[in-house]
């Protein structure tokens, strides 16, 4: 399984960036790419095993990022920090964006967190990954043309003792379907591939990067979840980047798909 073992000493920054080509016009990011925890925090009591499995992080999804935003020729924003820090993926306060247990794993560091604590974290590491993101946007947007946004995440092949999730990769998405419908008819052309529709979650659930980015002013996007066993070494985030790039193609030379329409 692809590994992340953070200096102990290293605070990590708030995001990263990447740069793309001066034409591009999509914007791709990743939520949950790192499983560092900030030195002062102590590793939230969490044993390492924990610090470094699904609850943490999206195992391989970082990578994919990258390699996705590379082949797309196209900037990429990667949170910096652990979900168990400060999950970037959802509103802060909502009970779920500093977890005091998640998929099972108690998490100490968590349980007496006060108003302080949530807005200091919020303030260090969240809103700093969400401000990138409308820089990023913004900058694409000054083209004169609205960009496309994409997110990447990963999911555990079982949870909390369920039935194995039998999908190679799900498509994400809540009301906007102009990127997720011909995404998915791609994939599953691809006959070897269990595909699944806002399938292991669901985009009109849990989307709130996407739906505070992109939904929200009418840009088109999309969100895909790769199974994280498929992600287990370079190899396999290598083809799975070149999977997507490939499905996404088609879609992201289609001149029509860059216009404002709210859902």
């Amino acid at each position: 399984m692809l590994t992340f073992i953070p200096d102990p000493h290293y605070t990590p920054l708030a995001f990263e960036a990447i740069d793309g080509n001066a034409e591009a016009r999509t914007l791709v990011v990743c939520d949950h790419a790192s499983p560092a925890i900030p030195p002062a925090l102590e590793d939230l009591g969490v044993a390492k095993e924990g610090r470094y499995s699904h609850v943490a992080w999206d195992i391989g999804a970082a990578m994919v990022t990258r390699l996705l935003a590379r082949a797309l020729g196209c900037p990429a924003v990667l949170a910096g920090v652990s979900r168990l820090v400060i999950d970037c993926n959802r509103q802060p306060g909502d009970p779920s964006s500093i977890p005091a247990i998640s998929c099972g794993i108690a998490v100490p560091g968590n349980e007496t967190v006060d108003e302080t604590e949530a807005d200091r974290r919020a303030q260090t590491w969240f809103w700093p990954y969400h401000n990138e993101i409308g820089d990023r946007i913004g900058h694409l947007w000054r083209h004169d043309v609205p960009p496309a946004v994409v997110a990447i995440h990963s999911f555990t092949p079982c949870i909390l003792g369920a039935q194995p999730r039998p999908w190679h990769v799900g498509v994400l998405w809540n009301r906007d379907p102009r990127m997720a419908v011909p995404v998915l008819a791609s994939l599953r052309a691809r006959t070897n591939l269990v595909v699944g529709d806002n399938q292991p979650y669901s985009g009109r659930e849990i989307n709130y990067t996407l739906d505070t980015h992109a939904g929200a002013a009418g840009l088109p996007n999309v969100s895909f979840e790769i199974r994280q066993d498929l992600l287990a070494d370079e190899d396999g985030c290598r083809m799975w980047a070149a999977i997507l790039a490939e499905s996404l193609r088609p879609v992201l030379a289609d001149d029509d798909l860059y216009r404002v329409q709210i859902y």
